[in-house]
């Protein structure tokens, strides 16, 4: 079975402890999208997305601008307001059965 949630970090270094210029959170069970950063190992306030651009099961394609926009096929979905400078993303991770 499909994972009812999944996420996307923009990860400043390899490790669990990296901070994250972006955590990008669908949230199917709850019908939400969670967005937030992580800065010297600790979570910032989170931000939420309006509606869930997503269906289970459905094939979609997510891309971030360097200003960290969201976008979803052809629409913008959220603006987030980065914290750390997205010049120093090194990695990307996606996990969770998509």
């Amino acid at each position: 079975p499909l994972s009812p949630r999944f996420h996307v970090n923009l990860l400043l270094s390899e490790g669990q402890d990296s901070d994250a210029a972006l955590h990008f959170n669908p949230r199917m069970d709850e019908a939400v999208v969670v967005l937030n950063s992580k800065a010297s190992g600790k979570w910032g306030r989170e931000e939420r997305g309006a509606g869930l651009p997503f269906q289970c099961g459905q094939p979609f394609l997510i891309t971030f601008s360097p200003s960290l926009q969201a976008v979803v096929g052809d629409a913008v979905y959220h603006h987030f307001r980065h914290r750390l400078p997205t010049a120093n993303v090194r990695l990307l991770e996606v996990a969770r059965d998509l």
